[in-house]
């Protein structure tokens, strides 16, 4: 697929999604052009053509994320930072989504921004205007929670090196994923 292609058929949906975040048509023009530059830029390393529209909306996301980050606003989580399209196959990644989904903002959202966003705490802290010593709290208990979620949804237990184990129930008996 070229990149003519993609701009054809997903241009549009990609700019009201930067646009629901910036709220700025400017920007979200701007962004759209930064988000697009990448995708031609990489699109040779997109495996499987199925996946491109979340592979889309990942890119827009972190280029949001990343203008943010440089124009030093703080950007609060939604729901929809963890959707990600439905798929048949039910995976670890479907019960981490609604683990942290389910977590209280106050937690999840240093989690958001150390584990996946990938800053160090120090950013977090600086992000969401908290002391360095309440992020570095707020992660650790959002990590604690995300295991206990694993353990209560899924049945998970720790072993003696405190490693989660164990297997994941079918989607029908998942307590977290399937809603």
């Amino acid at each position: 697929m070229k990149t003519q292609e993609v701009w054809k058929l997903h241009a549009e949906d990609i700019k009201y999604f930067i646009l629901s975040m910036v709220k700025d048509a400017t920007v979200t023009d701007d962004l759209l052009q930064e988000t697009f530059i990448k995708v031609h830029t990489k699109l040779g390393t997109l495996k499987d053509d199925a996946k491109i529209k979340p592979w889309l909306f990942s890119i827009a996301r972190y280029t949001v994320l990343d203008y943010f980050k440089k124009q030093n606003i703080v950007y609060e989580t939604t729901d929809d930072d963890f959707v990600e399209e439905q798929k048949q196959e039910h995976t670890e990644i479907d019960c981490l989504h609604g683990i942290i989904k389910s977590l209280p903002k106050k937690y999840r959202d240093p989690l958001f921004l150390s584990d996946i966003k990938g800053l160090k705490q120090a950013e977090v802290a600086k992000q969401l205007k908290i002391e360095l010593s309440t992020a570095k709290s707020q992660i650790q208990r959002a990590r604690k929670m995300v295991a206990q979620g694993f353990k209560d949804c899924c049945g998970f237990v720790e072993n003696d090196k405190g490693v989660l184990v164990g297997e994941l129930q079918e989607k029908k008996d998942c307590k977290v994923c399937n809603y």
